[in-house]
C-alpha cells in the first residue's frame, strides 16, 4: 500500500475556499453588470444621434444635387437608391444598399414637411419603440456638440 505525503493529501481546494471565490465573483458581477448595461444604453443613444447626423448631412447633399429634399413617400431610401429624381448622383450614405435600422431594431422616422419648423424631421422611437415618448431621439432636439 502506498503512503501519501502531507502535500499530496492537501492538493485540492476545500469547500470553504470555493465558496469564498464564488461569493467574491458574485459581488463583482453585482457591481459591474449594472454599469455595463447602463453603458450599452448610452452607446445606443449615441449611435442613433450619429445616424441622424449622417442622414442630415446626406440630405443636404441630396438637396444640393436634386434641388430639394425627398418627399414623405420617397423617405430616407432616396438617399441610397435613385427615386427617379433628376440630378440624383449616387448613394449619399457611404455606398450603403439600404437605410439601417436604429440601434433598437426599428426604422427611423422621416417626415417631410417638418412638424418642427425645419426642412424635415428625422427621429428614432428609442428603446421602447413607441413614437412620441420621452425616450425618442429627434433631429430637432439633438444638441450641437
Amino acid at each position: 500500500m502506498k503512503h501519501l505525503t502531507a502535500r499530496q493529501r492537501k492538493s485540492g481546494f476545500t469547500l470553504i475556499e470555493i465558496l469564498v471565490v464564488v461569493v467574491i465573483l458574485a459581488i463583482l458581477a453585482a457591481v459591474v453588470v449594472p454599469n455595463v448595461i447602463h453603458r450599452i444604453g448610452e452607446s445606443r443613444v449615441s449611435a442613433a444621434i450619429s445616424d441622424i447626423s449622417s442622414f442630415k448631412t446626406a440630405l443636404q447633399l441630396y438637396s444640393v444635387d436634386t434641388g430639394g429634399y425627398p418627399t414623405q413617400d420617397q423617405g430616407l431610401n432616396a438617399l441610397v437608391s435613385n427615386p427617379g429624381v433628376p440630378g440624383w448622383n449616387k448613394s449619399y450614405l457611404s455606398d450603403m444598399e439600404k437605410i439601417p435600422l436604429d440601434p433598437w431594431g426599428n426604422p427611423y422616422v422621416y417626415k417631410m414637411p417638418s412638424e418642427h419648423n425645419q426642412e424635415y424631421d428625422i427621429s428614432s422611437n428609442g428603446p421602447d419603440g413607441q413614437q412620441n415618448t420621452s425616450d425618442d431621439i429627434q433631429s430637432w432636439n439633438i444638441k450641437k456638440q
